[in-house]
């Protein structure tokens, strides 16, 4: 091969990268503007005062007036749309919260630390935990282990996540003692012992999913006739696993935990709740029992985006990982045209 066909293989490789980068920002932010207008009219569509929501219905007529004036309910709906969007895109906020009296952006920003942490812990005891029990699976095929593999944790996904939370509760916390109740501990070590028991949780709702797509694609992939081809090479079964079955399997179980990533997330906001942790689901819910609305929204909006940019940024390792993805949306886009 020729050091110009060389330089043209690779100049297409990197603009076919930067298309695919182009297009998956593109969509991202299309999916960011439809978010930030669905937050704009989640309790504009609810019907009746939102003032009176959240003063109540016995409150004085002034105090009605002096909030409604505050959150620009007598302009036109024009006007306070094109005043959230400044908030949103100047300031990264969707105004004062009702209840604190400060910015609804600062609030999140003083909870988010807590509930990252949560899902990165929860994030981490899922993947390892499904590659494990993937490549269990797999390499003993039709086996006792195989089957438990895949029956056992299908219990845990059909059970609400807040009743695995009380159960690992009991179990755990209360009988054995090995964790707390509830509540963040004080210090690293405090820290990430107390947010142990709300990450397995979280985890055994993700663990099954993955563990069955996992499986499936190592299966598949481990009888094609390239990986018979590499064995017939005399290559170590390590290195044919790791460089070639493995990276090939991951890639669709990786997209799909990227779509899994909202019930995680959706799922941590409730976990919070039963373990007592100091986190955005803790915000939420008290933003929603006192009735503010602009908290309400910061916390939708903030978690909508963070979900949205963990998908971009799934898409582009995958992607990068393996290169039929880009091909395969390229293709589809000239069928489309």
């Amino acid at each position: 091969m020729t050091a110009d066909i060389q330089y043209k293989i690779k100049k297409e490789t990197r603009l076919r990268a930067g298309h695919h980068f182009v297009y998956a920002l593109l969509r991202a932010l299309s999916v960011v503007v439809l978010i930030t207008i669905a937050v704009f009219f989640l309790m504009r569509l609810v019907p009746g005062d939102p003032a009176v929501m959240v003063l109540g219905e016995h409150a004085d007529e002034a105090e009605i007036q002096k909030l409604r004036e505050q959150l620009m309910l007598n302009e036109p709906l024009s006007k306070q749309f094109a005043a959230f969007l400044g908030n949103i895109f100047l300031h990264f906020d969707t105004g004062d919260s009702i209840k604190y009296g400060v910015s609804s952006r600062d609030l999140v920003l003083q909870y988010a630390p807590v509930t990252l942490a949560l899902v990165a812990y929860a994030s981490v005891i899922t993947v390892i935990s499904a590659v494990i029990l993937a490549f269990l699976a797999a390499t003993h095929k039709d086996s006792l282990i195989d089957h438990a593999i895949r029956v056992i944790p299908a219990f845990t996904q059909g059970m609400p996540v807040f009743w695995i939370g009380l159960i690992l509760i009991s179990v755990f916390a209360v009988n054995l003692g090995w964790f707390p109740v509830g509540g963040v501990g004080s210090g690293m070590g405090g820290f990430w012992h107390s947010l142990t028991l709300p990450a397995v949780t979280i985890a055994l709702g993700q663990i099954p999913s993955l563990v069955r797509s996992l499986r499936e694609q190592l299966l598949e992939i481990m009888d094609a006739d390239f990986v018979l081809t590499l064995r017939a090479a005399k290559i170590p079964e390590s290195v044919i696993f790791r460089k070639h079955i493995f990276k090939n399997a991951f890639v669709p179980t990786l997209m799909l935990f990227s779509v899994n990533l909202s019930y995680m997330i959706g799922g941590t906001l409730i976990i919070e709740r039963v373990f007592a942790v100091r986190g955005m689901g803790k915000l939420l819910f008290d933003a929603i029992s006192n009735r503010d609305f602009p908290l309400v929204q910061a916390v939708t909006l903030y978690c909508a985006v963070f979900v949205v940019l963990i998908s971009l940024i799934t898409e582009l390792i995958a992607a990068k990982a393996d290169p039929r993805m880009r091909q395969k949306e390229k293709s589809f886009g000239n069928n489309a045209g």
